[in-house]
């Protein structure tokens, strides 16, 4: 694609909790033909996020907070979600089970990579990369809840995989992110053995 893509200008719009560009550039199309376009792009970073499941009791452990953005379209509760948490300077599983840890009081072990889908790459730069792992009772080490230094007011919830997939259907859980962890445990039930 470098042959196909001459940038003309890039514009910081925002430095504040992420940067947002303005991008002016050159695009040729499949057929031969530049076009001029021009792209705004958010970056925040990438992050991580994990689904624990207990096997043996068929849990998962998810958690409820309150985010702005949703509540500011009309998602007036808290969304249930994957833990999760931006790699800052660490690597992705290191984040993932410092986040688990913070969020939801479990040391985990055995952490599988599932998948690193870009949620939203049409302005989004953001990638996540999505773990798996298995939790038992004797894994929690705390109560969780997050870092009330960084606004974290997060609640633990461990909900049976079957009721956490209905909430998928009743609409509520609509975090992408954590229907995609579901759903992948759904078709990959040995995935975590």
């Amino acid at each position: 694609m470098d042959d196909r893509i001459r940038i003309r200008s890039q514009e910081i719009l925002s430095d504040d909790w992420a940067i947002l560009k303005k991008t002016t550039f050159d695009y040729r199309r499949r057929d031969g033909v530049w076009e001029t376009q021009v792209r705004q792009t958010y970056d925040r970073g990438d992050g991580a996020a994990i689904l624990p499941f207990d096997p043996d009791r068929g849990t998962v452990l998810l958690v409820r907070q309150f985010r702005w953005p949703a509540f500011v379209t009309g998602h007036k509760e808290p969304l249930i979600e994957v833990c999760a948490g931006l790699l800052d300077k660490d690597d992705p599983e290191t984040c993932i089970r410092k986040e688990a840890e913070e969020e939801l009081g479990y040391r985990l072990n055995g952490v599988k990579l599932v998948f690193t889908p870009y949620m939203s790459p049409g302005s989004v730069t953001e990638r996540l990369w999505l773990f798996a792992a298995r939790y038992t009772p004797a894994d929690r080490i705390s109560e969780g809840g997050g870092a009330p230094d960084e606004g974290e007011d997060i609640e633990v919830l461990e909900m049976p995989v079957d009721d956490a997939l209905a909430a998928i259907l009743d609409g509520r859980i609509i975090d992408a992110k954590t229907i995609l962890l579901l759903q992948h445990l759904k078709l990959n039930p040995g995935v975590l053995a």
